[in-house]
C-alpha cells in the first residue's frame, strides 16, 4: 500500500515527466533545490529528483542538437566532428597532467581546456596542424545571461575566445574551461556554448599586455618570466585577461592589442605557440588608478 505521504511525490514525478522539453538550454543555479534531511526523507527525494531532472533536460537538449543539427546535417565527415554544442563546467586541479608533462601545474595559468574525444577525431580527420586551436563562443538565445561582475572587476564583453586542449576526456556534451576563460565570456557553470576546431587563426607578431599590478614589471627578469609563461598559451584573444604565476604569486594581464605576422595587422585572435612574437608592457592598471585619483588635485 502506498502511504498518503508518497502521493505528492508521485504526482510531482508524473507532472515533471509530462513537462520535459528537450528544447530548453537555460540552466539556473537557483533551480537547484537545497537538500537537507532535516526537512524529511520525502522532501529530500523530491529535491534530488527535481535537481537531477533539470540537468537531464539540459543534457538531452544539447545531445539532440548535436545529433540532429550537426551530425545529421553535416556535408562530410570533417564537419560532423569539428563542431559541438557543449555544457560548460570550470576546469579544476583534477585535470592537472602528471608531473613531467609540460602543462603540469598550469591548469589555471594556460589556455588549455578539456573537451570530448570527438575533437581528437576531428584533428585526425582534418590533419590539423599544431597548435590545435578551439574557438569557444557564446550563442545568442542559448547561452545564459552574462554573469554580473563585482565592482572591482570589468566584464570583457567578449563573445569568443580561443585556446588549446589539455585533454580529450571530458564526458559527451560537456567541456571544462579554465577560470579566466569563463570570466572572459561571462559564463556560469552549465551555460551552453559552441566549440569549434579552427585552423584560421593567424600567427602573431606582436602583443601588448597591461599588467594589473606594477609589481610585476619591477621583477628584475620580468621579460624572461613573460616569455616562459606565454609558452603555456597556444593563442591569445584580444580583450581577455590572462594569469601568470611567479614565485607563488598570481599576476593578471589584459591582452590590449594583437598583431598578426607578417604584415602586423590588428587581429582579434593570434597564435603565440611556435611564433616569434614581440611582447610589450604598457602602463599597469594600478598605476592608471593612482593617476586618475591624482588628476582632480592637479587641476586644483
Amino acid at each position: 500500500m502506498w502511504s498518503n505521504q508518497c502521493f505528492p511525490f508521485v504526482t510531482l514525478l508524473i507532472g515533471t515527466l509530462s513537462q520535459v522539453r528537450a528544447s530548453t538550454y537555460q540552466f539556473s543555479p537557483s533551480s537547484q533545490r537545497p537538500i537537507s534531511l532535516k526537512s524529511g526523507l520525502l522532501k529530500v527525494i523530491t529535491a534530488k529528483w527535481q535537481n537531477a531532472n533539470t540537468i537531464a533536460v539540459l543534457e538531452q537538449a544539447v545531445e539532440d542538437f548535436n545529433a540532429e543539427e550537426i551530425v545529421a546535417t553535416a556535408s562530410d565527415a570533417k564537419s560532423a566532428v569539428s563542431y559541438r554544442r557543449l555544457i560548460v563546467l570550470p576546469l579544476d586541479e583534477r585535470f592537472d597532467p602528471p608531473a613531467g608533462v609540460f602543462s603540469h601545474g598550469h591548469v589555471q595559468t594556460g589556455d588549455k581546456m578539456s573537451i570530448p574525444r570527438e575533437f581528437w577525431t576531428a584533428i585526425q580527420t582534418t590533419n590539423a596542424e599544431v597548435p590545435w586551436l578551439f574557438e569557444v563562443s557564446r550563442v545568442n538565445g542559448v547561452t545564459g545571461g552574462r554573469v554580473v561582475f563585482p565592482p572591482s572587476m570589468e566584464d570583457p564583453k567578449l563573445d569568443k575566445v580561443v585556446g588549446g586542449a589539455i585533454d580529450f576526456r571530458s564526458p559527451p556534451n560537456y567541456c571544462f574551461l579554465p577560470r579566466w576563460m569563463m570570466q572572459a565570456l561571462a559564463l556560469k557553470p552549465r551555460d551552453v556554448v559552441d566549440v569549434r576546431l579552427i585552423q584560421t587563426v593567424p600567427a602573431g607578431s606582436a602583443v601588448k599586455l597591461r599588467p594589473h599590478s606594477s609589481e610585476f614589471v619591477k621583477i628584475a627578469n620580468h621579460q624572461a618570466v613573460l616569455e616562459t609563461e606565454l609558452k603555456h598559451y597556444s593563442a591569445l584573444t584580444r580583450g581577455s585577461t590572462i594569469p601568470f604565476d611567479y614565485n607563488g604569486k598570481r599576476f593578471y594581464f589584459d591582452v590590449v592589442d594583437l598583431r598578426s605576422a607578417p604584415r602586423g595587422e590588428k587581429v582579434p585572435m593570434a597564435k603565440v605557440q611556435d611564433c616569434d612574437i614581440a611582447a610589450e608592457f604598457i602602463r599597469a592598471k594600478d598605476q592608471m588608478k593612482k593617476k586618475n585619483k591624482k588628476s582632480p588635485n592637479a587641476e586644483d
